[in-house]
């Protein structure tokens, strides 16, 4: 148990530190980085608590789609961050009542907070169950409503980023299927004379 113990704090120091060092890197590859460290050992922290499955969640997919998506589109584009600095002191007020606020939230934490050696929780899956098996049954018995709502708004969420970043360009040529299968060969030939020696 006390092995356990030494290892929750560990993770723990370095997912507190790597999430200071995402919003407190200058550079934003660097902060995606940090990001990613501190994904890491959040799974290690959910191992320790028993739930596997979450742990490989968190590794599959925000360390290895959403992280990795930041970290390209943060590569690819070529965003002026110097430029995006200049209004800082305009969100100044703002951010300062934000950073007090969640402040007094961690000092009501720390006050209550007690070195506990021996008192790790165990899994809450039942006896003769795997975590994943009974995580399975209640998301799609219990919750299975609340999941699939979820998942219509994550899809509505997706289809509309796709609608509000999509721009028309005119000089780009589209084929249009309609126009096609509507062509009749008066429309679709034109015959024209050219005299001798002359070009169209």
């Amino acid at each position: 148990m006390v092995l356990s113990a030494i290892f929750f704090y560990l993770f723990s120091a370095v997912v507190i530190a790597s999430g200071v060092m995402v919003i407190g890197a200058r550079n934003p590859v660097h902060s995606v980085l940090f990001l990613i460290l501190a994904f890491v050992n959040a799974a290690g922290l959910f191992v320790l608590l028993g739930a596997e499955f979450l742990a490989m969640i968190l590794i599959v997919v925000y360390v290895g789609a959403v992280a990795v998506l930041f970290l390209f589109v943060v590569m690819m584009l070529d965003v002026d961050f110097v430029e995006l600095r200049q209004g800082f002191l305009n969100y100044l007020p703002v951010g300062g009542l934000i950073g007090i606020v969640l402040l007094a939230e961690l000092l009501l934490v720390v006050a209550g907070w007690t070195f506990a050696g021996d008192t790790m929780p165990t899994s809450p899956a039942p006896a003769g169950m795997s975590n994943t098996a009974a995580l399975g049954e209640i998301l799609y018995t219990k919750y299975i409503y609340f999941f699939q709502a979820a998942g219509m708004v994550l899809l509505v969420a997706m289809v509309g980023a796709i609608v509000l970043t999509l721009r028309h360009r005119e000089s780009v040529k589209r084929q249009s299927i309609a126009d096609q299968v509507a062509r009749t060969p008066a429309t679709a030939i034109e015959v024209r004379k050219v005299e001798s020696g002359k070009g169209i």
